[in-house]
């Protein structure tokens, strides 16, 4: 699987692109490709496309996956709960749908183990000045930075800020720090810059930013895992205990910490997080050979100055 997400990101795009940028996609939308699974074990096999790449891993799209795997019969439901083996690039995650009258009520993922890559990092920005972050990862790495040391809010009206702050802490942190995964190693960089902000001792809000511009709308599962990684090292959080997250829109996750393992010699930890998907329409997208932008476009009034990397004409 990992091959396959290798494939679309250094050998041909053009799929991704397809149905990732306008005029088909939008700012705001991630597809999940599904593809027949590697691991015999597995139910179904799937790729998170996104404007910037393909990606290994995605909690919430692994829900949405689930979700309409079910919902429109794809894999047969089984009331009250069905227990799905879903293959991305970066593992497989055992997703448990509870399901009532033809629909999925929550889906339960135990996600790929967790863990630290560093703690207390910093970097120094032009418009943020010094920051520090923790570098973990939770099917990818992030860089989980403190929001409260930028001055600013995980709010709707401080979007543009957090974007700009979150574009600007991911090139910073790559540039000055090199990961990768030590049994993929194809996971080599720091794929998103997240922002928290703790509400109580059980309920952290979060902040995903993805390139090239927008606020994930969701409390972002692969980010909640590797919050909990953070916190799990830092003493916040043991096993068998719960937090939630809670997205920029007011969106909530359960996350609980179900055991430790190992990831080449380094301590993880292995997240449960769970939540709801809703289906909200199906659609049919066609390709007409003389369309001069079958590649996709984007343009910064609606993908932010970052559009303007991406090579469209």
């Amino acid at each position: 699987m990992t091959e396959k997400m290798d494939y679309i990101n250094k050998v041909d795009d053009s799929l991704r692109r397809f149905v990732c940028l306008e005029p088909r996609g939008a700012v705001n939308q991630t597809v999940n490709l599904m593809i027949p699974p590697c691991d015999p074990s597995a139910d179904a096999g799937f790729i998170v496309l996104q404007a910037d790449e393909a990606h290994p891993m995605s909690g919430a799209n692994t829900m949405c996956v689930a979700n309409a795997l079910l919902e429109t019969g794809m894999i047969e439901m089984q009331e009250p709960k069905t227990v799905l083996r879903l293959e991305a690039p970066a593992g497989i995650v055992t997703a448990t749908a509870e399901c009532k009258d033809g629909k999925c009520e929550r889906v339960s993922l135990d996600m790929i183990p967790s863990f630290v890559d560093a703690l207390d990092q910093t970097v120094t920005t032009e418009e943020w000045g010094e920051v520090t972050f923790d570098i973990a990862f939770g099917g990818v790495f992030y860089a989980v930075v403190a929001v409260e040391q930028l001055g600013i809010n995980i709010t709707p009206e401080h979007t543009a800020d957090l974007v700009r702050a979150g574009m600007a802490m991911k090139e910073a942190a790559n540039a000055a720090y090199d990961v990768q995964h030590p049994e993929i190693p194809s996971i080599d960089h720091i794929a998103y810059a997240i922002f928290v902000e703790r509400l109580d001792a059980n309920t952290v809000r979060t902040c995903c930013t993805l390139w090239p511009g927008r606020v994930d709308r969701s409390p972002c599962g692969t980010g909640s895992s590797a919050i909990s990684a953070v916190l799990h090292k830092r003493g916040e959080l043991a096993v068998g205990e719960e937090m939630t997250t809670v997205s920029i829109i007011g969106s909530r996750f359960r996350v609980s910490l179900t055991g430790e393992t190992e990831v080449d010699g380094k301590t993880a930890v292995l997240p449960n997080v769970s939540g709801r998907c809703w289906t909200y329409g199906m659609s049919q997208l066609a390709l007409d050979p003389d369309d001069p932008f079958r590649d996709g476009f984007a343009l910064p009034d609606a993908w932010g100055p970052e559009a303007m990397h991406i090579k469209w004409e």
